[in-house]
């Protein structure tokens, strides 16, 4: 898994998820982890039939996410190929949303 570098307690990552993850509910599964575990960004599918998900919040709980990506995420979901990246948000989220 990669180790995020950070400044403070919180974290930022953009996820780019490659495989079968659309149509078998990957947004909402990612979106039910996490809201578990308290983070805020987004999860959304991409024209090329890959999901970019957006994830801000506590270091642990960024990496749990990633943690569970790495694992396969949604039993329902085939997951190939996987990158991670930190990134500065110009936006804040208050909370985790399935963007359509």
């Amino acid at each position: 898994m990669p180790t995020i570098q950070h400044s403070n307690t919180h974290s930022c990552i953009v996820m780019h998820i490659v495989g079968r993850v659309q149509g078998v509910g990957f947004r909402f599964f990612t979106y039910q982890k996490a809201k578990s575990l308290n983070l805020s960004g987004y999860v959304k599918n991409l024209d090329n039939g890959d999901v970019e998900i957006v994830a801000c919040g506590k270091i642990n709980q960024v990496e749990a996410l990633i943690e569970w990506i790495k694992q396969g995420g949604p039993a329902s979901a085939n997951i190939t190929h996987y990158n991670v990246k930190q990134i500065q948000l110009h936006e804040h989220y208050t909370s985790f949303n399935v963007k359509y």
